[in-house]
């Protein structure tokens, strides 16, 4: 069945409009480029990434079970998941992978939901949340293969667009793909996208070589952000319908991105949300002369704490 994408994602952006942050936009000439840049700071958004967009809009757009939510995520997912639980008076229960690390561990407690950590990677927690999904009636969560979830991060670029977004070119960096799905479902091919991902957490690259989705192994600095095992079904779609431009860029070129976001503006992220930055200091997207570029800033959650 075809989904008039548009139309979900301007009810997502109505739906949620109450709940979320409208993230400034930010022109810079800065990083070493011969050409400027403007950057959407949705770091800035609650619990310090997009994912707040998603979960509200799944929250607010399906009945939540007495069971209450469930959610397996890296950490950014999780912790947009217990902060619109806990805003919408529900109970959730949050699988996390060891590998999330201290400070979004810490953030998802402190948002109140049960949370469990498990051993292993993102795909381990994901096995565990659909156990209890089974074992309880749960609503599941999904960090991005889901309609409503894909439906609220496109609501950044709709909102993004409304903001008067002039660039041709949009780099976003990708883990399982709902916030490039978003992009992809609002555009419709008006905009190039480029999904930059890190050499060693690269599920959307592989599958587009492969011709369908397939599990990769993760590692690296954005792991327990953009460490996705498999690339999600809606964004393979679209990706491949689309035409999309696949990047992948060394865990080198992204902690010197994040290093130049914080020297040149003073924007503390953590590696995934610098990755699209990379793409670009690195060489790995070179644009025509006169193309003008936009860079999506997706997540905050630098580890340590740097307040502590």
């Amino acid at each position: 069945m075809r989904v008039d994408w548009q139309g979900e994602i301007e009810a997502a952006a109505e739906r949620i409009r109450p709940y979320v942050q409208q993230t400034p936009v930010l022109q810079s000439r800065g990083f070493g480029l011969a050409y400027p840049l403007e950057l959407k700071l949705e770091h800035m958004q609650h619990t310090g990434s997009f994912k707040a967009r998603g979960a509200f809009n799944t929250l607010l757009s399906r009945e939540v079970p007495a069971a209450g939510l469930v959610a397996a995520s890296g950490g950014n997912h999780g912790a947009a998941v217990a902060y619109a639980a806990h805003q919408l008076g529900h109970r959730a229960r949050i699988y996390v992978p060891e590998m999330a690390g201290p400070a979004k561990i810490l953030l998802i407690e402190r948002a109140g939901a049960d949370l469990q950590v498990v051993p292993g990677a993102y795909a381990n927690a994901l096995e565990m949340a659909q156990a209890y999904e089974a074992e309880t009636g749960a609503m599941q969560v999904h960090a991005y293969d889901a309609p409503a979830t894909v439906a609220g991060q496109g609501s950044c670029f709709a909102e993004w667009q409304a903001q008067g977004l002039q660039a041709d070119t949009l780099l976003i960096a990708v883990g399982g793909g709902g916030l490039i799905s978003g992009a992809l479902a609002w555009f419709q091919g008006a905009r190039k996208i480029v999904a930059v991902e890190p050499e060693t957490s690269c599920a959307l690259n592989a599958a587009l070589a492969a011709g369908q989705p397939a599990d990769v192994e993760v590692s690296g600095v954005a792991a327990n952000a953009l460490g996705a095992k498999r690339i999600g079904n809606i964004c393979f779609e679209l990706a491949t319908a689309q035409g999309v431009t696949s990047l992948t860029v060394p865990d080198s070129a992204i902690t010197q991105a994040q290093t130049a976001l914080w020297r040149e503006h003073r924007i503390l992220v953590e590696p995934a949300g610098a990755t699209a930055l990379a793409a670009l200091m690195c060489g790995a997207y070179q644009p025509e002369p006169g193309e003008r570029i936009a860079v999506l800033i997706c997540g905050g959650n630098i580890a340590p704490d740097p307040l502590g």
